[in-house]
């Protein structure tokens, strides 16, 4: 098993370069799917950070009673309505139709209301089957789910509560406990797994990556849902799901840190936002 910290110069080589000649969509098109009555702000997060990554093109797919505030906040998101106020076999089967055929990638669960179990599932192998690489977080992460999972583009973000909700382990307080398990995991699941934590730990089950944060400003709620964003965004131009976490994690961190510097511990999500293309622009490369 490999083991690194990541550093800059490992995640410059995770982010590819930008075609002087590309078209709009070319550099990613992503969907996010999330939502309901309380957490109407979870998807908007998520979007935003696919944006301010460079993701050409992102769809938010969030219930009818978001739908205004959401197009309110920023004339940048392509905002689809799900038909019912929680995810729906029936919702499910009408926002498939409504999706662009090109879609790159896309991220589930924020803030998402699920009436029907089976509804998510219908909907990540519909995905799936499409070769929509995906991130999955929040309550998109059930252990029903795996089982469709395995050995695709899939990327799952969860805290220590969902991972075991998801695995049904609890992650140790022990850093080597908590690394082997996310490492077993992953390995049995064939998928990537993104820890969330004082230090996140990325591992695909051959090759594991830790990043140690030092920003407790990032406890607000909603840097997850930036975090998923940006796990999305940067899969929509890197199919390799490993690297493409390693560094969501990386600028995640980076926008943290840049943000707490700036404000101390009084930073929101919306703060982290802002420091995105701070924190990808030395990754920057146009060919």
């Amino acid at each position: 098993m490999v083991q690194e910290n990541l550093t800059s110069s490992i995640v410059e080589k995770f982010i590819p370069a930008r075609n002087s000649k590309s078209r709009k969509g070319d550099n990613g098109i992503v969907l996010v799917v999330g939502g309901s009555y309380i957490y109407h702000g979870a998807p908007i997060l998520s979007s935003i950070a696919a944006l301010k990554c460079g993701t050409d093109l992102v769809y938010t797919s969030v219930p009818k009673v978001n739908v205004t505030p959401t197009r309110a906040i920023s004339p940048n998101l392509i905002v689809i309505p799900l038909v019912d106020q929680k995810l729906t076999l029936g919702a499910v089967k009408k926002l498939i139709g409504a999706l662009p055929h090109n879609l790159h990638s896309a991220t589930i669960g924020m803030g998402l209301a699920i009436q029907e179990r089976n509804s998510l599932l219908h909907f990540v192998k519909s995905l799936l089957d499409r070769d929509v690489r995906l991130s999955l977080d929040a309550s998109a992460l059930i252990p029903e789910v795996l089982s469709i999972l395995a050995n695709k583009n899939v990327v799952v973000t969860p805290h220590a509560g969902e991972f075991k909700r998801l695995f049904g382990d609890a992650p140790s307080d022990s850093m080597v406990e908590r690394i082997k398990l996310v490492e077993e995991k992953s390995k049995e699941f064939g998928i990537t797994v993104l820890l969330k934590g004082a230090t996140d730990v990325i591992s695909d089950g051959s090759t594991t990556y830790l990043y140690e944060k030092k920003t407790p400003a990032m406890t607000v709620g909603g840097t997850g849902d930036v975090l998923s964003g940006l796990v999305a965004g940067l899969l929509s131009r890197n199919r390799n799901p490993l690297e493409s976490a390693a560094a969501a994690a990386f600028i995640n961190g980076l926008a943290g840190e840049s943000a707490q510097k700036r404000l101390g511990l009084h930073m929101t999500s919306m703060d982290l936002l802002e420091e995105i293309p701070g924190a990808m622009m030395p990754f920057d490369k146009i060919v």
